[in-house]
């Protein structure tokens, strides 16, 4: 268990990546499995954990949809939701943009408003009891079709005013940015905003995060510490303010390392980095333990902390009201 410095638990967050299908811890799972009649090829919490051996992003997305299987009603995706709330109501996150896959669900017979109803019920008891404010961004799997994308897309119009962007994620390994550009450019006609996954060290990794930026436009950059490998690019996102949102630990677990380095390089380049946990439940680390790490390989001082923290507001949809409050919260915050 990662030790985390009072400082660290006590900065105000705001998260940006955070797959609340990755938060599903193995006690929930198997809570769920015996409530829905579902079952597992484990038999104890330990042994789920002991199964979590990824070495990439594709043996990774194995466990990940499996652990899907126990999520077939409303009120199991609200469970899902509260339970992440208060863990992250305790490491003092006060907004959270987080990522939902309904293809991930509809594909297996869920339907898109069983799914959405239940975390929308969570967001609004999160804000009431735990004062977690929260918005959902709708991503696309990038290994399914366009057009099953686009037919989201469409799908998810009734619930235009619950879902504040769209992203893509899932094996990004021969499916660029490109594949989904039509369904990205009416998603920006709708008035969604815009985020895309570039996962760290992927084959053409830099020529996808060229195709973000400049044929999708998008308003931030998911993962995208790759962005290096081509310096004009850098200067592009610190110039147009576009954000990336970094996620050390789950780098541990699909590249060579965390990328901290690489992280506090872009910070230096003036490019709004931010600090998240993307899979937490998977990969062993929620917001807090993702500071935690940064602290402890780049010996950031407690400003830089801060300023993580300010760009995720800066960077963030959240209202100019809400941001303006929580950026107060980090400028006066001493620790």
């Amino acid at each position: 268990m990662t030790a985390i410095s009072p400082f660290v638990q006590g900065l105000p967050k705001v998260e940006l990546h955070l797959h609340i299908e990755g938060t599903l811890e193995p006690d929930l799972k198997f809570k769920l499995a015996a409530r829905n009649g579902v079952e597992l090829p484990y038999a104890s919490e330990e042994e789920v954990r002991a199964s979590y051996q990824f070495d990439d992003l594709a043996s990774f997305l194995d466990a990940y949809y499996e652990g899907m299987s126990v999520l077939l009603t409303a009120e199991d995706f609200y469970d899902l939701a509260m339970e992440y709330f208060r863990k992250v109501a305790r490491q003092n996150v006060r907004y959270v943009e987080m990522f939902f896959d309904p293809q991930a669900h509809t594909s297996r017979g869920v339907e898109f408003h069983t799914v959405i109803s239940g975390l929308r019920r969570a967001q609004i008891e999160a804000r009431e009891q735990l004062g977690v404010d929260s918005a959902l961004i709708m991503c696309f799997l990038r290994d399914f079709q366009a057009e099953y994308a686009m037919a989201t897309l469409l799908e998810s119009l009734p619930y235009r005013p619950w879902i504040i962007g769209v992203g893509l994620d899932s094996d990004e390994t021969g499916n660029p940015p490109a594949k989904f550009a039509a369904v990205f450019a009416k998603a920006r006609e709708l008035g969604y905003q815009l985020t895309m996954h570039c996962d760290v060290d992927i084959a053409d990794s830099a020529e996808h995060i060229r195709q973000v930026l400049e044929d999708v436009r998008v308003d931030r950059v998911d993962h995208g510490t790759n962005v290096l490998e081509k310096p004009e690019l850098v200067d592009y996102m610190a110039e147009h303010g576009i954000g990336l949102t970094s996620c050390p630990i789950s780098n541990t677990w699909v590249s060579d390392g965390s990328k901290v380095g690489l992280l506090t390089e872009l910070d230096k380049r003036g490019v709004k980095v931010t600090v998240n946990s993307d899979d937490p439940a998977y990969f062993g680390g929620y917001i807090a333990e993702n500071y935690q790490r940064v602290v402890d390989e780049a010996g950031v001082d407690e400003e830089t902390l801060k300023r993580f923290a300010r760009n995720a507001v800066d960077i963030s949809w959240a209202p100019a009201s809400l941001k303006e409050r929580i950026a107060a919260e980090i400028a006066a915050y001493k620790g």
